[in-house]
């Protein structure tokens, strides 16, 4: 009579170990899946940061084909894409992040970046005009700035910069854009002020000290401001000025200038050298 209940017994047993070594299969393989997802996403941000551009394109183009509803594989080959300096593509990829399901204003605003690098500046003018105007954010402002200068439309390019610089804390990219707004506007001196400004804030950044040069020259001042520059950066900068004052008419400046930067330049400074040339022939 003991061999059916001990029987029962086994074979409850094993109902139950089996039930276990299910039940741990199930959550090893919700592990894995987890640690997958973790992995992804980490993945998916050095791809975005510190791989090569091309190299960020092709995976994340691989992963959209296998995941075409993942919002943030499409995002991030459009991102990619931008970093890839493939900005026809890039614009595709953005419209497309647009339309997705869970897409935000920030999207719009990267979508109309890329037109503008396009150079379709009405369609990234609409794309800008259909979001609410309670999203404010340094990159939507920066663009409406930059919308505003091709338009010409002074009074709100000035705000709109404005409104941009105080929402950053780098602000030396936006003033060197306002600065230039300004340069073709004519208004050299306020050209120069945020050009200064723009180099205080980034003593690096090389394409503000030219604009400041180029703001100078302007106004027929030949001298180099006092900024921060290495002995290459000042051949460059003497080099851009001498062209600055040879295009106004001021010529023997401007030769003298180019024979400055020739010898201030630690390396055959090739630029200045044929320009020197051509004025002397």
């Amino acid at each position: 009579m003991r061999h059916p209940i001990l029987l029962s017994a086994c074979l409850a047993g094993a109902v139950l170990v089996a039930g276990c070594a299910e039940n741990e299969d199930e959550t090893v393989e919700r592990a894995f899946q987890d640690v997958n997802v973790v992995d992804e996403s980490n993945l998916n941000d050095v791809m975005l940061t510190v791989a090569d551009p091309n190299e960020a394109v092709n995976y994340f183009t691989r992963t959209a084909k296998e995941k075409p509803d993942r919002i943030d594989v499409q995002r991030g080959l459009a991102y990619s894409l931008v970093r890839a300096k493939r900005f026809t593509e890039a614009a595709t990829a953005w419209e497309k992040v647009t339309t997705m399901e869970g897409t935000t204003a920030e999207d719009s605003v990267a979508f109309a970046d890329t037109l503008i690098r396009t150079g379709d500046w009405a369609k990234a003018e609409a794309t800008l005009d259909a979001l609410p105007p309670t999203h404010e954010t340094f990159n939507r402002y920066r663009l409406e700035a930059m919308l505003a200068d091709s338009n010409e439309e002074w009074t709100k390019s000035d705000s709109f910069y404005e409104i941009a610089t105080g929402l950053t804390t780098k602000p030396s990219g936006v003033l060197n854009n306002w600065g230039y707004s300004k340069l073709t506007r004519g208004d050299y001196k306020e050209a120069e002020r945020l050009f200064g400004e723009a180099i205080r804030q980034d003593p690096t950044l090389f394409t503000a000290k030219n604009n400041l040069v180029l703001a100078r020259g302007a106004r027929r001042d030949y001298t180099l401001p006092v900024i921060p520059m290495d002995q290459t950066e000042r051949a460059q900068l003497l080099h851009t000025m001498a062209l600055s004052a040879i295009k106004q008419g001021d010529v023997s400046v401007g030769k003298s200038l180019l024979r400055d930067a020739i010898e201030t330049h630690p390396q055959h400074f090739e630029p200045a050298v044929r320009a020197l040339n051509a004025l002397d022939t």
